[in-house]
């Protein structure tokens, strides 16, 4: 059963850091993509960031690069989502996803999974 569980959300003021782990079970680290996705209320789903499990290729949405950096330790089957230089506008809800990346373009991490973790809450105050 493939079970993905997000941690580390939280409150955290304008210009603090948080960083956001995934924790994956349940399938073989080399054929997927981990990406994370956040949501804000009224808003649409949008991909923040995601990575290629099986070399390492990150790939970044909108103004994402910069402040957020994606990574994994394979050994743990962990991702994680340093966040930076937070922002009022990057309270969501953060979500992990899982997507079998073999027969895919190497960007579809941002915007599909096929498994998807429960979310975590970041609220980022003025």
């Amino acid at each position: 059963e493939v079970q993905l569980v997000e941690s580390g959300g939280g409150l955290v003021q304008a210009g603090g850091s948080l960083r956001l782990s995934c924790a994956a079970s349940g399938f073989s680290f080399d054929n997927y993509a981990i990406g994370w996705f956040r949501q804000a209320p009224g808003k649409k789903r949008e991909g923040v960031s995601c990575i290629r499990l099986r070399d390492g290729y990150t790939y970044y949405g909108g103004s994402m690069e910069g402040r957020f950096t994606i990574s994994s330790d394979n050994a743990k089957n962990t991702v994680y989502l340093q966040m930076a230089s937070l922002k009022p506008e990057d309270t969501a809800v953060y979500y992990c996803a899982a997507l079998q990346a073999n027969l895919v373009a190497p960007t579809t991490c941002l915007f599909y999974g096929d498994y998807w973790g429960q979310g975590t809450q970041v609220t980022v105050s003025s």
